[in-house]
């Protein structure tokens, strides 16, 4: 029998989620907008994990809820492993925007990498809660 993780990653991989727990006035409107915007997955968090869980449910509660990221949440899912990197500035969160920039970095800036291991993940950290800012290459045009 396949396994929650097997599963999750059979359905999400090469795709992104947000975890949110509802967004500020405005913020899915601006999301919507955005290139590929309707494209990420949403979960909000309010909503208590089904049981028995989902692969999703499982995934989020079990293993992203526990590293206590702020959240929105950005989490790209590669084939493997997830990249995880919260969408705010101070405490608000950054426009929608912002999240492709993210996107494109997010292999060398997240918060924590999941890396699959087994039937579980290996957590490994990255760059700092308080780092979120944005690297854009037009800074570094010639």
């Amino acid at each position: 029998m396949e396994s929650l993780l097997d599963r999750f990653f059979t359905r999400f991989a090469k795709r992104s989620i947000i975890l949110h727990r509802g967004f500020p006035d405005g913020y899915f409107t601006e999301l919507l907008k955005e290139p590929g915007g309707a494209g990420h997955f949403r979960v909000d968090l309010r909503i208590p994990a089904s049981q028995p869980p989902s692969p999703m449910d499982w995934v989020v509660h079990r293993h992203i809820l526990p590293l206590q990221l702020p959240v929105p949440l950005l989490v790209k899912v590669d084939e493997d492993c997830l990249y995880l990197r919260h969408l705010l500035h101070g405490d608000k969160a950054g426009h929608p925007n912002e999240i492709l920039w993210m996107m494109d970095s997010i292999r060398e800036r997240y918060h924590y990498r999941l890396q699959r291991q087994g039937p579980s993940f290996l957590a490994e950290p990255g760059m700092a809660v308080e780092d979120n800012r944005i690297d854009y290459d037009f800074y570094n045009a010639p």
